[in-house]
């Protein structure tokens, strides 16, 4: 019988029923990963990604799927400071913490990988999107220098900044008459993406054949970011 890509390894998905979260774990448990799952928000307690990571054991592989805490346009003048915090709280603070708390051990086997899911947002300005593009700009831009600071140590740390993809959006997606004029005229996919279409490019980036790769943001949209 022939194993899986990832037969062995131990890959921990955090919010694992969110966002990326099923599509991604279903694509490790099809190459025989023994995938870890959590469903937190971490949102409140500062030491609950050490807890879960200390629980977890030994962690070949983090994704840190971090669910949009809320999604709305808001003008810039109109936004409120408990709004942007919210942000900050549910994506770009955990990414910091998972990943202090998981390095530790990889850096200890000079061997792991890090993918972060986050968002094209910031990688194309977003009107209306101020807070959510900041807190995932600063995901990327964490990415980005602890990257290339992990990359001596063998370990891969880099993040899939997303959009347009079934995970992200319902199911019926392209049923609405606004998304769907929106994705045929500014996406030259003009469709959304499946997740295990996502789900597969962060198995190429938790992989052996990445190992050259560290601290990339990697865009995911349909060619959305470059697109004028």
């Amino acid at each position: 019988m022939v194993s899986g890509r990832f037969a062995g390894a131990r890959v921990l998905v955090t919010s694992a029923d969110a966002y990326m979260g099923p599509a991604i774990s279903q694509r490790f448990r099809d190459e025989d990963a023994e995938v870890i799952t959590d469903g937190g928000r971490y949102l409140e307690d500062a030491e609950e990604p050490a807890r879960i990571v200390a629980a977890a054991g030994q962690v070949d592989v983090l994704v840190i799927n971090l669910a949009p805490t809320r999604v709305g346009s808001c003008a810039a003048q109109d936004q409120t400071e408990d709004q942007w915090q919210l942000m900050f709280d549910g994506m770009a603070h955990p990414t910091m913490r998972f990943t202090k708390a998981v390095l530790p051990q990889m850096i200890a086997r000079r061997q792991g990988k890090i993918v972060v899911v986050t968002s094209a947002a910031p990688l194309r300005g977003s009107p209306g999107a101020g807070a959510y593009s900041a807190a995932r700009g600063a995901q990327n831009a964490y990415v980005r220098a602890v990257g290339a600071e992990a990359a001596q140590h063998n370990v891969q740390i880099n993040a899939i900044g997303q959009n347009f993809v079934y995970g992200g959006y319902p199911a019926n997606a392209m049923e609405k008459p606004r998304l769907r004029e929106i994705v045929l005229r500014d996406v030259p996919a003009q469709r959304l993406a499946e997740g295990w279409e996502q789900a597969e490019l962060v198995l190429f980036l938790a992989s052996q054949n990445s190992n050259f790769i560290s601290g990339q943001v990697i865009p995911f949209a349909g060619g959305w970011v470059t697109s004028t």
